[in-house]
């Protein structure tokens, strides 16, 4: 298209033209704007040189064209004074932005003034300025925490923040920019003080802000947040605004706290630990010393714990030191203190005691209190504890130590409530016992352990033969192996000073190792010179729960080359009911395998006659507490006649233990019993003994004649 010229005109005589009013020197071509006038039907009868610049047309090709060609916009309408933004056609190059403003003139006719001012810096301006609005908002509207931008004046409302207070408090960016004191109502009542003195320090001391404190959801919930700040100055240097940034960090305040519990309790149970309880125990002896008071300390271990992680497994074993923690919390005062020591050990704190006189003849009110505490500990374990469906009865020792009796400082409290504790244990299981003053239990316990892992170490070890005899005719049937601790020290210690110890130090399964690798040893030199004898020994509930128990043992006698048939397999009664199934899966393998199985001390572990049915077990052993003085006391009468009667009807061959007397042989020979071990036919002794006993009666001589 081309803009070209059109002369128009009417009427009887001649008229002045349009373009005669306008001279080049008026003010029309003088201004700086660029201006274009247009009749009412738009065409366009004037230009300034100003228009010609910006639009690269001679203003002869203007004239006579629409205006609305020229601009992309409906003009003609627009009221006087408008201002709209529009596109300009070029000659040369691509459409200009420009901002145009209408007029009108009164002349002969209406005519339409319209100044056009290119804008195209500007629009850049606004789209880069739109761009870096985006680009803001999509970084402060991403990142994980409220972003605000306050004036300094605190009545003033906030002039911007990000979505994400939605988040932190539950409440709409608009709601808080409105409302001035948003930030405040929903700071944590506690801390609104101190946070907002803070606040005000920064921007008017024109330092940065960086600080900590609790924000309340609409929700009620309490969150730790971290603000950051720093003030905004005006052009003459003074605060103007203040940009800030709101983190939310309560996952990092709750991991902080969760390490701090941690350093001073223990996890699996929520007790204190080892190191709270001894702070707290030198608070209290600081107390007692100033008001005369007294402080107890009792040590508790339990008994049979190694049973529960050896046969159940670790996850029953925490089980069921979180329910004894449960039950320890309600044995004690509330002013007392229970915490863990680790493993299976648990400390008590007494503290703020009354003290009675010095004299020896009245017992003192804090031993009172003591021996109350640590009677209700043992009540508290004689109900059953529910190991995920499998109920067991544990009991644990006790030992008791007193300030200022005991001792006058937390640490000797500490170790001679230990030491107490280690002679309930040796002495009175299941019970408690006060500190002896003078007592040195604790050194020689301390030797006995350090002596006890060189045996290990060293293999200190030697098996004397207990034989099992037919007591029919007295002859030997098969031989027990039964560990002794040769110390270099001491002579031959029997396994009832040391095999407790060595289960509670985890060296059992080593010690056990080196029984079953001798015995197979001693089983073939016997066979090498003739003597065919069966031997047996006992398993410890560790090795028996331990991997691939049947592949170790015949390990150890192919070494030998013994046959699994020649060798019996014992375990407690006790270790069989731990855990029924998973041990009738353990005892199937070992009689496939061709082992003979006995159950040791029957009647003392709660055997359920249902599982025994089914259990492979070959040989039953009644435990001695059963046949001592049965010949005198009706009662163990009745009851070994039911166990060997219960043995015969499940096919198994009852075998009596412990049989010392004349009596209680003539008893179990009349009630059918069918094997016997006991003094009453030999004690245990060492390997070279046991040929000269086989082959011959062991039966006294007033019963052999």
């Amino acid at each position: 298209m081309s803009f070209g010229l059109e002369r128009t005109g009417s009427g009887d005589g001649p008229e002045p033209r349009l373009t005669d009013l306008i001279e080049p020197g008026s003010l029309l071509e003088a201004t700086p704007e660029c201006l274009v006038v247009a009749q009412s039907d738009g065409r366009i009868v004037y230009a300034n040189r100003h228009v010609e610049e910006l639009t690269g047309f001679p203003r002869e090709e203007l004239v006579g064209n629409s205006i609305e060609l020229l601009i992309a916009a409906e003009l003609l309408d627009l009221p006087e004074g408008s201002r709209i933004e529009a596109m300009c056609r070029h000659a040369r190059h691509a459409p200009i932005p420009i901002e145009a403003h209408v007029g009108t003139l009164d002349a002969p006719e209406r005519l339409l003034v319209v100044a056009l001012r290119d804008v195209t810096e500007l629009q850049a301006g606004r789209e880069a300025r739109f761009e870096a609005e985006a680009k803001y908002r999509s970084l402060v509207e991403h990142i994980p925490a409220v972003v605000y931008l306050d004036p300094v004046d605190e009545d003033q409302n906030s002039i911007y923040v990000s979505p994400q207070v939605r988040d932190l408090i539950g409440i709409e960016p608009e709601v808080w920019l409105s409302d001035f004191t948003a930030w405040r109502n929903h700071v944590h009542a506690d801390d609104i003080e101190g946070a907002w003195d803070e606040y005000q320090e920064a921007y008017t001391n024109h330092l940065p802000l960086n600080h900590e404190y609790r924000m309340v959801h609409e929700d009620g919930t309490v969150r730790w947040v971290l603000e950051q700040a720093f003030p905004i100055d005006d052009e003459q240097g003074n605060p103007w605004l203040i940009q800030g940034v709101i983190f939310d960090i309560t996952e990092r305040k709750s991991a902080e706290e969760q390490v701090t519990f941690l350093a001073y309790h223990d996890k699996l149970t929520g007790l204190p630990n080892r190191h709270l309880f001894e702070e707290m125990l030198e608070g209290a002896i600081a107390r007692a010393r100033r008001r005369d008071l007294g402080v107890g300390v009792l040590y508790l271990d339990l008994d049979n714990f190694k049973l529960v992680n050896d046969s159940l497994g670790h996850h029953a074993g925490d089980l069921l030191l979180a329910q004894l923690a449960d039950r320890l919390r309600t044995c004690t005062r509330d002013t007392d203190l229970v915490a863990r020591q680790g493993g299976d050990e648990f400390l008590i704190l007494l503290g703020d005691m009354e003290r009675g006189s010095d004299d020896p003849d009245r017992v003192d009110p804090s031993m009172q209190v003591a021996e109350s505490v640590a009677d209700r500990i043992r009540e508290a374990l004689e109900e059953p504890f529910d190991l995920a469906g499998t109920s067991f009865y544990a009991s644990g020792s006790l030992g008791i130590s007193l300030f200022p009796q005991d001792a006058q400082d937390a640490e000797t409290l500490l170790k001679n409530a230990d030491t107490a504790m280690y002679q309930s244990k040796k002495q009175e299981p299941g019970g408690h016992i006060v500190f002896a003053t003078g007592g040195d239990d604790a050194m020689q316990r301390l030797s006995l352990t350090t002596r006890l892992r060189e045996a290990v170490s060293q293999e200190h070890w030697v098996l004397h033969w207990q034989p099992i005899v037919e007591i029919e005719t007295g002859k030997i049937e098969s031989v027990e192996a039964l560990v002794r601790w040769l110390d270099p020290n001491g002579g031959l210690v029997p396994p009832g000073e040391f095999i407790p110890l060595a289960e509670e130090l985890g060296l059992i399964e080593a010690i056990g190792d080196w029984v079953i690798a001798e015995l197979a040893r001693q089983r073939a030199e016997w066979a090498a010179s003739g003597l065919d004898l069966r031997v047996g020994f006992n398993l410890s509930p560790r090795q028996l729960w331990s991997a691939h128990l049947a592949d170790k043992i015949l390990a150890k006698l192919r070494v030998s080359d013994v046959d699994p048939s020649d060798v019996i397999v014992e375990i407690t009664e006790s270790t069989a009911m731990a855990d029924p199934d998973r041990t009738l899966k353990i005892l199937s393998d070992l009689h496939a395998w061709g082992f003979t199985l006995a159950l040791d001390d029957f009647g003392t572990g709660y055997s359920s006659l249902a599982r025994l049915k089914h259990m492979p077990v070959d040989v039953l052993k009644i435990d001695r507490a059963f046949v001592r003085d049965v010949h005198r006391d009706q009662s163990l009468a009745s009851m070994v006649r039911a166990m060997i009667q219960l043995a015969q009807g499940l096919d198994m061959i009852p075998l009596a233990e412990g049989v010392e007397t004349q009596q209680e042989l003539e008893f179990l020979r009349g009630s059918g019993c069918r094997l016997a071990q006991g003094f009453l036919f030999s004690r245990p002794v060492p390997a070279e003994e046991i040929p000269p006993l086989v082959g011959r009666s062991l039966l006294p001589e007033i019963v052999a004649g």
